[in-house]
């Protein structure tokens, strides 16, 4: 570091920011599009999710507003970032998948025990 100007030193610090603020943005914007593109999956039937993420992260618009709201919060939330980013991680891993539930059999109750007054012809007949 002694052996770099002020000004080459202020120059790397810029850069560093910019780096730094760029990547910052991209990790917002891509786990916003990819919980957002979850969401309405859910709601609708998307024919290519990868493709409509794909499409969504390569528009211009889209990225110019989200870039200009990961800014805001940036400077407006500054530490809290961390936390909305580790939730917006986590969120990613989270199955939303609808739980279908478990089918019985129409002859036994909710525990599967048998239910009285119905005939069961056991499976496993054998023949003499």
């Amino acid at each position: 570091m002694k052996r770099l100007s002020d000004k080459e030193v202020e120059k790397f610090t810029k850069r560093y920011e910019t780096y730094v603020g760029s990547k910052t943005t991209e990790s917002l914007i891509d786990s916003f599009i990819f919980l957002a593109t979850k969401a309405v999956g859910m709601s609708l039937n998307i024919k290519d999710i990868g493709t409509y993420q794909k499409d969504l992260r390569n528009d211009y618009i889209i990225n110019k507003e989200l870039s200009n709201l990961a800014g805001s919060l940036a400077l407006n939330c500054g530490q809290l970032l961390a936390v909305a980013n580790a939730i917006l991680i986590t969120m990613k891993h989270i199955d939303f998948s609808p739980q279908l539930p478990e089918k019985i059999h129409p002859s036994r109750d909710e525990h599967g025990y048998p239910l009285e007054g119905v005939d069961e012809v056991p499976s496993s007949a054998t023949a003499e």
